[in-house]
């Protein structure tokens, strides 16, 4: 049975930087989430906390969606090189021939939004391992307050 998301659930799915766009049946994710999530799982980080790093709530797939969903973005890899997330089925709208400038501009603040937040992780990573490298707490304040 495939997972149909209520419409307060895609409001919620369609906040996340790593999800282009939503529907009852489908979540499209960002190329650039597709691509981490790959390096990820070639990292050995397990397929159900990729998702629950980037702000998903996985209760609301079955385990093996996890699983099969990153087959298949290997698969396309495989086949087509990176190009190969970009290709139908499961794929950015900014292709083909129903292109818009909008599509465009959508999918690049996407972009954005995703990096801004996985710059922001990484600063807080940063700061956790400095403070534990250091034995004390580091001021993270600005000195204009």
């Amino acid at each position: 049975m495939r997972t149909t998301f209520s419409s307060d659930e895609i409001a919620e799915l369609r906040k996340n930087p790593c999800v282009f766009d939503c529907t009852a049946k489908s979540v499209y994710y960002t190329i650039e989430f597709k691509q981490r999530a790959l390096e990820l799982q070639t990292q050995g980080v397990h397929t159900k906390e990729i998702w629950r790093r980037s702000g998903f709530d996985v209760s609301k797939w079955k385990d093996a969606y996890f699983r099969c969903t990153l087959r298949d973005w290997r698969n396309a890899v495989e086949k087509h090189g990176v190009a190969g997330l970009t290709r139908s089925g499961g794929t950015p709208h900014d292709r083909g021939p129903n292109h818009t400038n909008k599509d465009t501009i959508k999918r690049l603040a996407l972009q954005v939004k995703y990096l801004q937040a996985e710059n922001d992780f990484l600063a807080q990573l940063r700061a956790k391992r400095a403070e534990s490298n250091s034995g004390r707490t580091k001021n993270t304040s600005s000195s204009e307050d």
